[in-house]
């Protein structure tokens, strides 16, 4: 099983871990990882590795992502083949901080996305400077204008996000925190993690279960712009948001 770091300090850059094994293609699973691998529509992180061989003589890897090995375990991919450091060797994990810190922004504007536009969430991607959310929508927003100063009001109202626990049969007990239809959410460990955006209860701008990485408060996420609204199907809209900043 690898500790997801990323859980508890989004802002983590760097961790030291121990190689555990490698996977057939060519992965590397650790103990411990800085690293979010591939998942609910958003990417991977990339960033290298670090270690000393057997002779005391640094090396270092490139990572391209990471990825979830199976239910408990995270892969990190080297960007080429190359030889691996052997198990059981301390390494060093450094992510692409600024490509985190893009993601962490977008993720959590996409949460507010779905906020003003309250509608079911049939699905979305996770980019660095750009995001989307796909709606059960028949009918494009009628004022995009309006729409993104509702979304950027609620951006620079600053409200904290924050990071909590609930069981999986709590969860079952409460289907309305669930906004995605084509993904289901990170349940099977016998608790789920929910993203709470807003002070507590009484001002709770928006709660539902994501295993992502978000910032500390809307405010950090900076000024965005709606793009692109595409049709996807007979009630399928995809929205875009841009980063301005």
């Amino acid at each position: 099983m690898t500790e997801r770091l990323y859980l508890d300090d989004a802002y983590a850059t760097w961790a030291d871990a121990m190689v555990t094994a490698h996977t057939p293609e060519g992965g590397i699973i650790v103990d411990r990882s800085v690293f979010y691998p591939t998942g609910g529509g958003q990417p991977g992180d990339s960033g290298r590795l670090e270690w000393s061989d057997t002779e005391g003589r640094a090396c270092r890897m490139e990572i391209a992502t990471a990825i979830k090995s199976d239910a408990f375990a995270i892969a990190l991919i080297p960007a080429e083949p190359a030889a691996l450091p052997p198990v059981g060797t301390p390494v060093r994990q450094i992510i692409d901080a600024d490509r985190r810190l893009g993601h962490m922004r977008v993720h959590t504007a996409l949460h507010l996305l779905s906020v003003v536009l309250p509608l079911p969430v049939t699905g979305g991607a996770v980019g660095p400077d750009k995001g989307r959310l796909d709606f059960d929508m028949t009918e494009p927003p009628s004022d995009k204008t309006a729409l993104e100063g509702d979304l950027n009001a609620l951006i620079w109202r600053d409200l904290p996000v924050h990071a909590s626990w609930i069981s999986d049969s709590d969860l079952r007990a409460r289907p309305e925190l669930v906004k995605t239809m084509s993904v289901a959410p990170p349940m099977g460990e016998g608790q789920v993690r929910l993203i709470r955006i807003g002070e507590v209860e009484a001002d709770t701008v928006d709660l539902q279960p994501c295993g992502g990485t978000h910032v500390a408060s809307t405010g950090e996420i900076g000024a965005v712009r709606i793009g692109k609204i595409e049709k996807k199907g007979r009630q399928n809209r995809r929205v875009y948001i841009h980063l301005t900043s």
